[in-house]
């Protein structure tokens, strides 16, 4: 049976009059979502990788590990869902503080980080703020807090009208609701997620998020932020402990899908196929987040052999192979901090680590030279970032 999912509201805006969607407030109604046996079948297959993926994070001697190199892939994905072109190497290279010339969204990407690790603290913090649009605002803030995000109105909800494709408002492939019905729309999601409801958290973080999408309350920023949701919502409900799941990758390798499924919502109702695509995508990122966690392990592994066995090893040059995962670009000083020494051993173990292979030089200079644990990242990004 076909459903209405909103109504469509008549705004004059940019000299235009248009058609601006005002989605009604979740849960899907008239009928209920459909949990039929193929959708079931997506949801235990997705729950099954998501535990697989959190015994990954827990092969490698410490979760930080993975996590450090997840988050990071998540944060370059979802910037490049939205155009930057930043590299997972630039942001790991921007992180050390080290000049260069990097792209200008490398500081976008950074942000996400950032607002990533703002809700976490908020969440995990007894006085913090809750899973509200309270939170999300402060998300939005620091996410959009400098570079072109800075005329977006940072943390504020947007009081003019937006729309989504095409070069006027006219052509939009979507128009979200007009600005007065934002916070009421807002209001109303942020109090679904903290009713009790028979479908399962998985299938609910991929309603929220849709439903944020379709609200689009900010002035940019909207796509990152609604991912960002899902990673809070799978930590929240207790899916994972960590946000270990890049679903930006899965999304990515099907944007076009992805748009399609959203816009059926608006469209036809058809809250059950956007559900099915996101369950799919779900299976998809951790399924790719196990093969990289065990390929990364492997290439530790195969690394620490060949240190330990190479006749002129160290105690520094295996330390700081130990300390590479979450810090796949260093310099002397940078090593020398992380191992706690003085730069005449911590230059010796970055030597060592070059004769051997593990670390590449990626300057070119003769001064303040620079090294990546070059097949580490490659691992990591898997060509996708």
């Amino acid at each position: 049976m076909p459903r209405t999912t909103g109504q469509y509201r008549i705004v004059h805006a940019f000299g235009e009059d248009l058609n601006a969607f005002v989605p009604y407030p979740l849960p899907p109604a008239d009928p209920p979502l459909a949990m039929d046996p193929r959708t079931r079948e997506l949801h235990d297959a997705a729950r099954t990788a998501l535990v697989r993926l959190r015994a990954a994070g827990t092969m490698a001697p410490g979760i930080d590990w993975f996590l450090y190199g997840f988050v990071r892939k998540e944060a370059v994905i979802t910037s490049r869902i939205e155009g930057t072109q930043a590299t997972l190497r630039d942001l790991l290279t921007f992180e050390t503080g080290q000049p260069g010339n990097y792209p200008d969204d490398v500081r976008e990407v950074s942000n996400y980080l950032d607002a990533l690790a703002h809700a976490r603290e908020q969440l995990a913090e007894t006085r913090g703020l809750a899973l509200s649009v309270r939170l999300l605002r402060d998300a939005h803030r620091v996410l959009m807090r400098d570079g072109r995000g800075a005329d977006a109105m940072p943390g504020e909800i947007r009081r003019s009208q937006n729309w989504i494709g095409g070069r006027r408002p006219g052509r939009a492939l979507f128009v979200p609701p007009p600005a007065d019905e934002v916070p009421g729309a807002l209001s109303a999601l942020e109090r679904w997620l903290h009713t009790g409801s028979d479908l399962p958290p998985l299938v609910r973080a991929g309603l929220a998020h849709a439903q944020f999408e379709t609200i689009h309350p900010f002035l940019d920023g909207n796509g990152r932020v609604g991912r960002l949701l899902i990673a809070l919502l799978i930590e929240h409900w207790g899916l994972l402990e960590t946000p270990l799941l890049y679903i930006s990758v899965a999304f990515r390798r099907e944007q076009q899908n992805y748009y399609a499924r959203l816009g059926a919502i608006r469209t036809e109702g058809d809250w059950e196929s956007w559900t099915r695509f996101f369950l799919d995508c779900v299976r998809d990122a951790a399924d790719d987040g196990v093969r990289v966690a065990q390929a990364l392990n492997a290439v530790v592994g195969r690394d620490r052999d060949r240190v330990v066995n190479h006749d002129g090893t160290t105690v520094a040059a295996v330390r700081l192979l130990e300390r590479l995962p979450s810090h796949p670009i260093v310099d002397v000083p940078r090593a020398a901090a992380l191992l706690g020494l003085t730069p005449p051993p911590a230059r010796k173990a970055i030597e060592l680590l070059e004769q051997t292979g593990v670390l590449n030089e990626i300057t070119g200079r003769r001064r303040g030279r620079v090294y990546a644990y070059h097949a580490y990242l490659e691992t990591l990004a898997g060509g996708e970032a």
